[in-house]
């Protein structure tokens, strides 16, 4: 298990732990993470998992790919650091990473 921080639009914070080998959104679907939709359940074809990466964790999660970077282009406030968390695979070594769910995406 690795623990994940989501921080929502507000600042609240909360700690997920979530399997290794499992994407984010999986973790935050589990989770009740409010904005994180998933509307195609991870299948790489909507933008409902839209999650500001924190700027330290960036290099430490694998790239984004063109698919993912083509999706982005229609999430709201695409950001340098934006990303679909579908696509964040849970290791070991990202122990701690920080997730913002963008406000366009909150209740």
């Amino acid at each position: 298990m690795v623990l994940v921080k989501f921080i929502d639009s507000s600042g609240v914070e909360s700690q997920v732990s979530i399997d290794d080998g499992t994407s984010v959104m999986e973790g935050a679907i589990r989770a009740g993470i409010d904005g994180i939709d998933a509307d195609c359940g991870g299948q790489l074809s909507c933008a409902t998992c839209h999650v500001y990466v924190g700027e330290e964790w960036e290099a430490k999660v694998a790239p984004m790919s063109e698919d993912e970077d083509a999706l982005l282009e229609f999430a709201i406030d695409r950001r340098a650091n934006s990303r679909l968390c579908c696509q964040i695979i849970v290791r070991p070594d990202i122990e701690g990473l920080v997730i913002e769910v963008p406000a366009s995406q909150g209740s």
